[in-house]
């Protein structure tokens, strides 16, 4: 008869609980794997499935009790680490997202807004630019980079390890700068494109008082945004894929920055 042993049994529980603390934890703070149409059940199943894959590779656990004081310290890291890489790959998405609000703004669909759940109302732009973008993020493979990333911070930062750098903190925050320096660099050409519109309608209001701009102004800049986001389509897959490789190497360099490297 196989007997287990309480060593034995929170031996196995302590080399399955604290990875998968790390795991839920970036899986919550990432969109693409924190989709509002997508159960919780299913994002706990599969943090429980990485972490019983990823287990077995891990350095030695902290011998420390789960239900003791050190343990919250330790589960308190995990969740910061957790979420400081699952931030990162938050600001990516928000990049698109903040420039269907731009463009949508200028096309004077400010109006075209709808309810989602958890999010409030959003841009219909906005919500399109963001569809676009997580389905190029798994045709690139970017959640299978991302997961060995994760996968690869248990060997740079172990479970129980010293205290996180802050500086981390800085690194995050200056890349949250790229939510508005590369989300306008998106809709630029359509923003001048749209202003320039705009202010020749506005000098022909002037000169001709009698002519309905309101009439002909909406149409066309909806027709000019419209033409002008087709022609930008193209060039969106290239402009991601810097977006993409510069979130992943930001991603390495704050699992490096939170190890003190």
């Amino acid at each position: 008869m196989v007997q287990i042993t309480f060593d034995q049994l929170h031996e196995w529980l302590t080399l399955f609980f604290w990875p998968f603390v790390r795991i839920l934890a970036f899986l919550s703070a990432t969109p693409i794997w924190n989709q509002h149409g997508v159960p919780r059940q299913v994002s706990i199943v599969l943090g429980a499935l990485l972490a019983m894959v990823i287990a077995p590779t891990l350095p030695p656990m902290p011998d420390t009790p789960i239900f003791s004081v050190a343990a919250l310290g330790i589960l308190i890291q995990e969740i910061l680490i957790g979420v400081a890489m699952g931030m990162v790959m938050r600001v990516t998405i928000a990049v698109v997202q903040a420039a269907g609000e731009f463009i949508g703004l200028q096309m004077g669909l400010a109006f075209a807004t709808f309810f989602t759940p958890g999010v409030g109302n959003s841009m219909v732009l906005s919500r399109i630019f963001q569809m676009i973008t997580l389905l190029m993020f798994l045709a690139l493979n970017g959640h299978l980079m991302t997961l060995e990333i994760l996968a690869n911070s248990f060997q740079t930062l172990p479970i129980g390890g010293p205290r996180v750098d802050s500086s981390a903190g800085e690194l995050i925050a200056y890349w949250g700068s790229e939510i508005f320096t590369s989300g306008v660099l998106l809709a630029l050409p359509l923003i001048v494109s749209l202003l320039i519109i705009n202010l020749t309608l506005g000098v022909l209001n002037r000169a001709s008082p009698q002519l309905s701009i309101f009439s002909i102004g909406f149409p066309m800049t909806l027709t000019t945004g419209l033409v002008l986001m087709m022609t930008l389509m193209p060039d969106l897959l290239r402009f991601l894929e810097i977006v993409f490789s510069d979130s992943l190497n930001t991603m390495q360099e704050v699992v490096q920055r939170l190890a003190g490297g």
